[in-house]
């Protein structure tokens, strides 16, 4: 599922406001940031309520790369755009793009993103699409 369309009617569909306690349940994430970069690509699979195994199969279908922690982006679709997540702590924030200004494009020549990345499949460049997820600070 790599509509727009249908991951805005999937993300109504499938609120979740406790994504950590959703994923730490299902052994998947130890960070809040980490939860929301996993229900950011269930949303994109359908596969909110999946199981791990349906999950992990789904996004081998939908994601050409599945990014890392220090290089953008965090997910690329293989029929579609390149996805950064961010996650803010609160709705004053700066958002953080790690010291580079917001990008509309991420091309594949481009020295930010890793080999795997580049070479993932043939492309030059995607639309490059930022996810924001607000995520109370936790004491």
């Amino acid at each position: 599922m790599a509509n727009i369309l249908d991951v805005t009617f999937n993300l109504v569909e499938n609120p979740k406001p406790r994504l950590k306690d959703l994923y730490k349940s299902k052994n998947r994430a130890n960070s809040m940031g980490e939860a929301l970069e996993k229900y950011i690509k269930d949303i994109f699979c359908n596969t909110v309520n999946s199981k791990e195994k349906e999950a992990i199969n789904k996004y081998e279908e939908i994601f050409s790369y599945l990014g890392n922690q220090n290089n953008p982006p965090d997910i690329m679709l293989k029929k579609g755009d390149a996805i950064e997540i961010k996650k803010i702590e609160s709705r004053n924030s700066a958002l953080a793009l790690n010291s580079s200004f917001p990008k509309s494009r991420l091309y594949s020549d481009s020295p930010m993103i890793t080999a795997e990345c580049r070479n993932c499949k043939k492309w030059k460049f995607k639309d490059l699409l930022y996810i924001i997820g607000h995520a109370k600070k936790m004491s």
